[in-house]
């Protein structure tokens, strides 16, 4: 990784701070690392302890001076217990390049194809097992050793309980000698069967997979090694006595599978770099289905001459690479922290961060949430932190590394009035947070705004956050139906703004004065109202509407008319409107009944019915329907029927669907009274494929469970 893309280094820090520095990160990764290899405890997650080595690198790379033999980043493997005897490895082992990104990955190919000038390289990408690397010695055929990484050099003997695992012969299928390496991984399954004996017996829980692997060979008895179920994979060969060495990566596997050794099924051969990135893309979520655990992608140039040719650095041989799939953890350094304000008033602490890469995005925020959890948390302004995002979720702080500190951290303290408004802030009895109660605060305004266009609410398009600034900013706009007054003219004095745009956000508007009720209750930003309750609460307004007597109809054309009922991407062929109600008739409605009564509406709890008296006694918020009102916007009520073929049916879903994501799939099936999980068993109904189906199409079809391709799925669940 090329120091001057460095997220790390700060080009204000001297030689003297970058030594302080250096000598806290060496003792901490020392520190994990002993936990981790050798006590076989997780405290933190890989990811940390990667991005705390990749820190360390980058600062060693500008202060060479500073590099010492004993830093973590000059050994291979991990330090030995003291178990178990130490024995020197035949072959010494190297290390790995690690390649983070697709760029890291471009990078590494042009490198080592200058390195053989006008050949053509060809890949073999195999699964990165997240276990527990071994190597094996047979002698004429026969298992006589087994050791483990240890520190590249020498290894633990654990020949005693490496032999019990069943799926690693104890005699190859020919005489020969050889040195092998593979990993020894638990499945999932089975680490789950691990940690309920060891909660029935009162002891410790395994952190994952790989420590209760690592825990598992380093037993004194290996009875019960024999009992845990592990298993194992072969990818290298050491010193052998074989009478033709396989020239090609892809033959190797071929040649341990000729021995009756276990190789991984899912390897592939590569012609491009391209198809290398491709392949390693497209297992990030394929990880999930498989029944053990990987962490990334090792690729390796398929010819052995080439990998010569291509030779070794310090640490690493050039042929090879270790892509890891984005980090969901990483570490970083909290600069500042800042409170900002939501449209409900709520004021949220927010760390300001050094940039880091975390679930390949770069960072540079994360939310502290609120006062008590910086509390209890000690989060400091300086500290050294560990952040986490997984998938679309916001990133937050997880945990300070105090060992880390140097005495120049500050402690943060909460804001007494908004930091927007200057308003009062309170904090009510039983809650965790703060809020400005000043109804006038510009924040709030703006962020209710935010919400009221955004996707999962009105949703217009081309009304993004940008241009709700724009006209708040000149004064276009006061509230959210101040939008609906809007003409095209008024356009032409925002930014980049021409007639082909202003036509078209214009148009984005108009169609939204007809709207499924329950986007425009979720849209109004009602504390504590969500997209369900929202739903629950429409179909309650229409039952109440419908027995006051019949209402105008009117027609939409399909797909204009959006309701959470349906994904955008999925327009449904024809949407029937049977009724539209006016702001007016829901604010009646709303003002008849009580908070017991919207309480008993199954889904909706006393706070978010009393919640909503609250909000449509307020004579503002009455003003605000008024001018929705006045606007013209009508409203249409979507019931949702269960779908008989869904209803209480089971799904599991697999491979990369063609015209829906995954989360609007799973949303349908929600919506149609059907139950989405993510593992196959034999209470399993369905089971949905797309492109690239992993191990879970295999599982059904043995159980005998019924497969279901897109199209299938879509006859299924989409209204005809």
């Amino acid at each position: 990784m090329r120091f001057e893309n460095s997220l790390y280094y700060s080009k204000k820090m001297d030689i003297n701070e970058a030594k302080e520095r250096i000598i806290r990160l060496r003792e901490e990764i020392k520190k994990r690392n002993y936990e981790y290899f050798v006590l076989d405890k997780s405290t933190v997650s890989e990811a940390v302890r990667d991005s705390l080595k990749r820190e360390l690198v980058e600062l060693e790379n500008h202060f060479p001076s500073l590099i010492t033999p004993d830093s973590p980043t000059q050994r291979v493997g991990s330090v030995l217990s003291v178990k178990f005897e130490k024995v020197q490895h035949i072959t010494p082992k190297k290390s790995l390049q690690d390649a983070f990104s697709a760029e890291d990955i471009s990078e590494w190919y042009e490198r080592i194809s200058k390195l053989v000038p006008g050949e053509k390289i060809e890949f073999v990408c195999e699964l990165k097992i997240d276990g527990l690397n071994i190597s094996i010695h047979y002698k004429k055929g026969k298992f006589v050793r087994a050791l483990t990484r240890g520190n590249g050099i020498e290894g633990e003997d654990v020949t005693h309980t490496v032999r019990t695992i069943e799926s690693i012969p104890l005699e190859l299928n020919k005489d020969v000698d050889v040195e092998v390496s593979g990993e020894v991984y638990l499945p999932k399954d089975s680490f789950e069967k691990l940690n309920k004996q060891q909660e029935a017996l009162g002891e410790d829980l395994f952190a994952n997979p790989r420590n209760a692997a690592a825990g598992t060979i380093r037993q004194l008895d290996p009875k019960v090694v024999a009992r845990r179920n592990l298993d194992a994979f072969f990818y290298e060969l050491g010193q052998n006595s074989l009478d033709d060495y396989p020239e090609l990566q892809e033959d190797l596997l071929g040649t341990f599978k000729g021995l009756g050794l276990k190789v991984n099924p899912e390897w592939r051969k590569c012609g491009s770099i391209e198809e290398v990135i491709k392949f390693c893309q497209s297992w990030h979520e394929k990880k999930q289905e498989m029944p053990y655990e990987i962490d990334g992608i090792v690729i390796k140039v398929n010819s052995r001459d080439q990998q010569i040719k291509m030779g070794f650095t310090a640490k690493f041989p050039r042929g090879m690479l270790a892509y890891k799939f984005p980090a969901e953890q990483a570490t970083t350094t909290v600069e500042d922290i800042q409170v900002q304000v939501g449209r409900t008033g709520a004021l949220t602490p927010v760390a300001h961060l050094k940039p880091v890469l975390v679930a390949g995005s770069t960072v540079s925020r994360a939310t502290l949430h609120n006062e008590d959890e910086i509390a209890r948390k000690d989060i400091r302004i300086g500290d050294t932190v560990i952040i986490q995002k997984a998938g679309d979720v916001i990133p937050e702080v997880v945990e300070a590394i105090k060992t880390l500190r140097t005495g120049k951290e500050k402690k943060f303290h909460f804001p007494n009035e908004c930091p927007v408004c200057g308003g009062e802030v309170e904090r009510k009895e039983g809650e965790s947070a703060h809020r400005c109660i000043n109804e006038d605060c510009f924040a709030k305004k703006r962020r209710t705004f935010y919400h009221f266009v955004s996707k999962g609410a009105v949703d217009i398009d081309g009304l993004g956050e940008k241009v709700v600034d724009e006209l708040l900013d000149i004064g276009l706009v006061n509230d959210p139906a101040d939008i609906f007054f809007l003409e095209i003219a008024d356009f032409y004095n925002l930014p980049l703004f021409k007639e082909k745009r202003a036509q078209k956000v214009f148009e984005a508007i108009q169609s939204k004065k007809h709207i499924s009720l329950d986007r425009f209750l979720f849209g109004l930003g009602i504390r504590y109202l969500g997209e369900k309750a929202s739903r629950d609460i429409s179909k309650f307004i229409l039952r109440n509407l419908r027995r006051a007597g019949p209402a105008p109809k009117i027609e939409v054309r399909s797909g204009t008319l959006q309701s959470s009922l349906f994904e955008e991407e999925i327009a449904p062929k024809e949407i029937e409107i049977k009724d539209a109600f006016t702001p007016a008739d829901i604010v009646k409605t709303m003002q008849e009944v009580s908070a017991e009564d919207i309480g008993n509406v199954e889904g909706v709890g006393d706070t978010v019915a009393e919640s909503l008296i609250d909000w449509f006694a307020d004579k503002q918020n009455i003003k605000l329907m008024e001018k929705f009102n006045a606007a013209g916007i009508t409203f249409s009520v979507s019931e949702t029927k269960e779908n008989p073929a869904v209803s209480g049916k089971s799904f599991v879903l697999t491979g990369t669907l063609q015209t829906m994501t995954r989360q609007h799939a799973k949303a349908l099936i929600t919506k149609g009274g059907g139950h989405v999980h993510s593992a196959v068993s034999a209470k399993t109904d369905f089971l949905v494929i797309g492109e690239n189906s992993g191990s879970k199409l295999k599982k059904a079809q043995e159980l005998g469970i019924k497969v279901l391709t897109e199209d299938e799925f879509k006859s299924l669940i989409l209204p005809q």
